[in-house]
């Protein structure tokens, strides 16, 4: 079991002085998402040698681990040329992450819940030049479905996956996109089984169920816009059943990663993520 940090909130320090503030926190594994001078959100990579050759030293003079590899690209988008362009961006992160001797990487679905059969099939197309590469470097994938990919819906994204029949490609089940998984019930235990032996990965952070008050707990305008919100909070400061969810992977033995990934409270970063850390300490014993 291995409890990580999404260092999202500490974006703006450089990489040497994030895992320093990643060691600090009490953290041993940093689950790297996208930031501006390393894998941005959609662009190519920003990584030369000698920015690896930091990150690396930076972690073993700390003893802090890299969990994972966070890229989001749009593999799955309508748009062909936007779907190449990101199977480039793939093909150079997956080079960095065996460059990181990071041997698993998690992401997205992406696409359109507008536009999700089309997709889906870009998707697969990506996969299809995607899934031998990854293969070749040994380099595991997983993956969630977030409010507004093609899929939003937690059995049908195991489905997705199982579709695929790669053991290095499972499932990662985020706690702040409960209530896109299943239109609000927040059935946590029905979804986490289903997802059984592919559930890998989760993401923890606290949400609102944003189906709540007959549909009206959120209101956007003009009515009916394409628009998904949800949030990641405190554990406590939301409406997911966190004593359903840990008892549930306490019965299935989940031995997984489990990344902190709150982005709420910027102005109280480090008190959050040790709240946080306290708290899955507790739970996963």
């Amino acid at each position: 079991m291995r409890i990580a940090l999404d260092p999202y909130m500490y974006r703006n320090l450089s990489i040497p002085k994030m895992v320093d503030k990643t060691a600090e926190l009490g953290y041993e594994y940093i689950e790297l998402s996208p930031r501006e001078d390393f894998l941005p959100f959609y662009k190519y990579p920003r990584v030369d040698k000698a920015r690896i050759k930091e990150f690396k030293k930076a972690l073993s003079d700390t003893g802090v681990r890299l969990s994972s590899l966070l890229p989001l690209y749009h593999w799955a988008g309508p748009d062909e040329e936007m779907r190449k362009a990101a199977v480039r961006n793939w093909k150079r992160a997956i080079q960095i992450a065996v460059e990181m001797d990071c041997d698993l990487m998690n992401t997205e679905f992406s696409g359109q819940s507008d536009n999700a059969l089309v997709c889906e099939q870009q998707f697969i197309k990506s996969m299809e030049e995607l899934l031998p590469i990854f293969e070749r470097e040994g380099i595991k994938l997983d993956i969630q479905a977030h409010p507004y990919d093609f899929c939003e819906r937690n059995n049908e994204s195991v489905d997705i996956i199982r579709g695929l029949d790669k053991d290095f490609v499972n499932y990662l089940y985020a706690a702040p996109h409960t209530f896109f998984y299943d239109d609000g019930v927040g059935d946590i235990k029905s979804m986490l089984e289903y997802a059984g032996e592919r559930l890998t990965h989760l993401i923890i952070a606290d949400t609102y169920n944003h189906r709540a008050s007959s549909n009206l707990r959120y209101i956007v305008n003009p009515p009916g816009v394409t628009a998904t919100v949800h949030q990641h909070l405190n554990i406590g400061e939301g409406e997911v059943k966190w004593d359903m969810f840990f008892s549930t992977l306490r019965e299935m033995k989940f031995d997984g990663i489990a990344t902190v990934a709150i982005f709420a409270w910027e102005d109280r970063a480090d008190e959050s993520n040790r709240f946080m850390l306290e708290r899955l300490r507790r739970e996963f014993g």
